[in-house]
């Protein structure tokens, strides 16, 4: 509704969209820009999607805890209530490997104690829910997730 009823510069639009707070945290509700109240809905709905795998992978992992995103509550996006179980990082990405994003949460998960450890990404370039062997190493598997 609030870039509907825009009207005039079409840069003044992208201006107020990535500085002023006219959008919302998809969860807690504070006032985010519209940029990243994109990332942010992305970025749960990334964790959300790997946890729904998790679950059919681990039912012995006695569920699961999010903290998605930038969050310290927590070392990693996602860990099973089971200690030591399953540790899980999550993006969404254009390309998992810029910023060498994919590298840098498989060395995180490389140096992890935990049985099972996971990268999931959502990425146009590669769709649909499946494990990635050949971005695999260090133990750590590699899925892209669909939503």
């Amino acid at each position: 509704m609030w870039i509907a009823s825009q009207t005039g510069d079409p840069l003044d639009l992208l201006r107020r969209m990535k500085f002023e707070t006219v959008g919302f945290h998809p969860v807690d509700g504070c006032a985010l820009n519209v940029v990243e109240q994109i990332n942010q809905t992305w970025t749960y709905t990334v964790a959300l999607a790997a946890t729904k795998q998790l679950l059919d992978l681990h039912p012995d992992a006695g569920g699961f805890r999010l903290a998605p995103g930038a969050s310290a509550s927590q070392a990693l996006d996602i860990m099973s209530l089971a200690e030591g179980l399953v540790g899980a990082e999550t993006c969404p990405a254009v390309d998992p490997r810029n910023n060498r994003k994919l590298v840098k949460d498989i060395d995180k998960l490389a140096h992890r104690l935990e049985w099972y450890r996971y990268v999931f990404f959502m990425s146009p370039l590669f769709p649909g829910g499946k494990r990635l062997p050949e971005l695999e190493r260090d133990g750590v598997q590699v899925w892209s997730v669909n939503v």
